[in-house]
């Protein structure tokens, strides 16, 4: 558009960091020229030109910045604007250059981010009571209504649901006889195509195959579930078993801080431009914990006389099921962890086994 316009190059440059910020939050791929963007974006936003990035950035105790950085840093807490009601507080972060005005916008955009998590730990935590006392997690799809929620976060726990019981899962808040909610699918399933065939029951929907946004009427809400999960069983959905694309098998030998580095040259990473997801197997387990109140897992993983950092995050309840010196394969990105100006190799579990 600018081109369109006939703008010379400098007047629309010198906004890179905020579009780069909005391609990341926004989950497009970062592929073409989405990925320049983001690059050159990202390369704008370390100079700290928006005064209101900058602040947010150091207020929220970032020292380095990546697209992970902005993914879960700095995305969620403008998203939580929106999500709590207040999403015009964001755009005025990011316009005006009143240092007075930035400080108070910034700590209202982690205040909303801290009541957006609250409101989320809340919600998750009645919506699994519901699933374990209702045995949800039997059905082919996992809905669930209530009308305490705030439709703002459901989607978020619906995603984490779906994660966790590798089902599809849809969440609904209720207001005036009105049921309105998001839902996430898994990989085989077209969730709006399924609504599509079910379409009688709701008064409007919409999204795509992944993720959908669904409204109806409370007294439609039994003859929905129903009619969705026939819908499904017919798909034969038992039959449909998530998997991770694995990239490459690697060992501790294999493994430098070096290595990781040049890692970091296929970067950004993001939507269609994932992070290379490694395997390693037959690592012995040196120590395991839960953290931060159960929610995440710690592990110091060892081969021969080579040690490695693991983390595990919203895996802590894998803490119960594993032993110290079991042996274990692991699947993770590989990252570097910086700590008191030292830095080490570290891989991020996104799942872990007993060995064979």
């Amino acid at each position: 558009m600018s081109i369109k316009l006939n703008l010379e190059a400098k007047e629309y440059l010198k906004y890179l960091d905020l579009v780069c910020l909005g391609t990341i939050s926004d989950i497009v791929p970062l592929v073409n020229e989405n990925r320049v963007i983001t690059k050159l974006g990202l390369k704008l936003i370390e100079t700290h030109r928006n005064p209101g990035l900058r602040y947010l950035l150091e207020a929220s105790g970032f020292k380095r910045i990546d697209s992970g950085v902005v993914s879960f840093g700095l995305a969620p807490r403008i998203n939580a604007c929106g999500r709590m009601g207040f999403a015009e507080d964001a755009l005025k972060l990011f316009i005006t250059e009143d240092l007075e005005e930035i400080q108070n916008l910034t700590k209202k955009l982690n205040g909303y981010n801290k009541e957006r998590q609250d409101t989320e730990k809340r919600i998750m935590e009645e919506a699994l009571k519901e699933i374990e006392e209702n045995k949800e997690n039997d059905k082919n799809i996992i809905v669930l209504s209530n009308k305490g929620w705030h439709h703002g976060v459901i989607g978020i726990v619906s995603s984490k649901i779906t994660d966790m019981y590798l089902k599809p899962s849809i969440l609904l808040c209720e207001e005036d006889g009105i049921c309105k909610g998001s839902g996430r699918s898994i990989a085989g399933l077209d969730l709006h195509e399924a609504l599509n065939f079910v379409s009688e029951d709701l008064e409007k929907y919409g999204g795509h195959a992944m993720a959908v946004g669904v409204t109806l009427k409370k007294e439609n809400l039994e003859k929905f579930k129903e009619d969705i999960n026939n819908y499904i069983d017919k798909l034969g959905l038992e039959e449909i078993t998530p998997v991770l694309n694995i990239d490459m098998e690697v060992s501790l030998k294999d493994i430098s801080l070096e290595s990781v580095k040049e890692l970091k040259k296929l970067e950004p990473f993001g939507e269609a431009n994932e992070m290379p997801l490694f395997v390693i197997k037959n690592l012995k387990i040196e120590s395991i914990r839960a953290i931060t109140e159960g929610e995440h897992l710690k592990l110091r993983l060892k081969d021969e006389n080579l040690e490695l950092d693991a983390i595990g995050f919203h895996l802590g309840e894998y803490a119960d099921n594993y032993r110290l010196g079991d042996k274990v394969d692991i699947v993770g990105n590989l990252d570097i962890n910086s700590y008191n100006g030292m830095e080490s190799v570290q891989i991020t579990l996104k799942d872990m086994i007993k060995s064979l």
